[in-house]
């Protein structure tokens, strides 16, 4: 079911975006942003919270936790299924999950602490290590693709560089030598974890059941700042300009903060946060921004999906999917609009599904749109320009974390080779 208001035409995303909603006892549903249709149902899979992501464009990465038995899997679709095309055992039930850009490797958390990563889509596990105390309750890649951030619900942050977790030369023994940092974050479970724009200082937001939201710098674990709300905050969105930050809250509403300040007023006056007009009936789980920054969609438990016109701050569209149940996590999809043949197609016609094209539609209306209206010059360049601003703060980012990382390969191996003098000077000794 959905529902629509009079702007939501003018606020609807471009045709290559697509909603997906995982929950914990029903299918994952695809939507269509434009219109507010459900445009497929992925069955089989009983995903935890953050137990939901993509592994490149052409795989969809659900964990699932068997109803009977109370194992633990990884399941994986195509566009082209309604049904996993592979199931990955893991030793324990797990819920967050992250990935690669490329969707070569996956990482998910387990209930007693351990991340796995795993190569797709042969399934291998390819490492574990011991990150946390109790469950593992979020997971990020770092913008600059380097390093795998996780938090916990013993309140702590770990950073480890990912390229030791996929090397398969990396000696186990090491991983906890090599982590970058660890250390406590919240008083309470870390719910997300969100990273700014890539710099040699950049920025990391966690939030936490204990109501509060805190920066970080990434390279050294410095804390910054903390923000604090009147109830616990289950994820954060951040504009394209990241002036301005979304909170998930698990009351219902969305609140709204500034991350940079106008003026010396601003500054002086403290965070002061807003909330947005409409509520969901149950617990947040997800926000995140759609359509160049121009929409925010928002997911609850009670499996509703809200999708917001952020220059008003009102809701354009809700979408319902009595099917779906409860929502356990929300991802966005880019650049899978033209797909052919993906889930089960919900064709408008009662009682009538079929299983030819789910972003068929997609593809069609795609073709029907004129260059004019989905690219302009002056929109390209201004793009290209903080497109090159941006990789130019990763570059230093990455530069920085590498300086980070021969410090501690140096010190290694000063070690080792400190140990193999000792053991020089002593055959010496003994064979005098």
């Amino acid at each position: 079911m959905s529902s629509f208001s009079s702007s939501s035409a003018s606020s609807s995303s471009s045709l290559n975006e697509v909603i997906l909603t995982s929950s914990p006892e029903g299918p994952i549903t695809a939507y269509n942003p434009s219109s507010g249709a459900i445009l497929a149902h992925f069955s089989g899979s009983r995903s935890p919270r953050r137990g939901l992501t993509f592994a490149g464009k052409p795989f969809i990465a659900a964990s699932h936790i068997s109803p009977t038995t109370g194992s633990g899997s990884v399941h994986l679709y195509n566009l082209w299924s309604s049904t996993p095309l592979h199931n990955i055992p893991v030793p324990e039930p797990v819920a967050p999950l992250a990935t690669t850009a490329d969707g070569s490797y996956l990482f998910t958390g387990g209930l007693s602490g351990n991340v796995y990563a795993i190569s797709v889509p042969k399934g291998d596990i390819l490492r574990s290590f011991s990150a946390h105390d109790k469950p593992v309750s979020c997971l990020k890649i770092s913008r600059d693709g380097s390093l795998l951030i996780s938090g916990g619900d013993d309140g702590v942050i770990a950073t480890v560089p990912i390229f030791q977790l996929v090397d398969e030369h990396t000696d186990d023994k090491n991983l906890d030598d090599l982590m970058l940092q660890k250390f406590v974050a919240h008083n309470d479970s870390v719910t997300a974890i969100t990273c700014c724009m890539g710099s040699c200082n950049s920025i990391i937001i966690s939030c936490s059941m204990d109501c509060t939201c805190k920066f970080w710098r990434l390279l050294n674990g410095t804390h910054l700042s903390t923000v604090t709300f009147p109830c616990a905050i289950m994820g954060l969105a951040l504009d394209p300009t990241e002036a301005d930050f979304f909170a998930a809250g698990s009351d219902g509403l969305i609140y709204k903060g500034l991350l940079k300040y106008q003026s010396r007023q601003q500054m002086h006056k403290g965070q002061e946060l807003v909330t947005l007009a409409n509520r969901h009936d149950g617990v947040v789980v997800s926000v995140m921004m759609m359509n160049e920054g121009k929409n925010l969609v928002s997911a609850a438990e009670d499996g509703s999906v809200y999708i917001w016109e952020i220059e008003k701050r009102q809701v354009v569209m809700v979408l319902k999917n009595e099917l779906a149940g409860s929502i356990s996590e929300m991802v966005i999809a880019t650049g899978i609009g033209g797909s052919r043949g993906c889930g089960v197609v919900k064709t408008g016609k009662a009682g009538n599904d079929s299983g030819g094209g789910v972003f068929e539609m997609y593809g069609e209306k795609l073709l029907d749109l004129s260059i004019k209206n989905t690219i302009e010059l002056e929109n390209v360049m201004t793009v290209a320009e903080k497109d090159r601003s941006k990789a130019i703060d990763m570059l230093e980012s990455a530069i920085a974390m590498y300086e980070r990382l021969l410090e501690l390969i140096l010190k290694e191996a000063m070690a080792m080779a400190g140990a193999t003098a000792s053991n020089t000077n002593e055959k010496e000794k003994d064979g005098m």
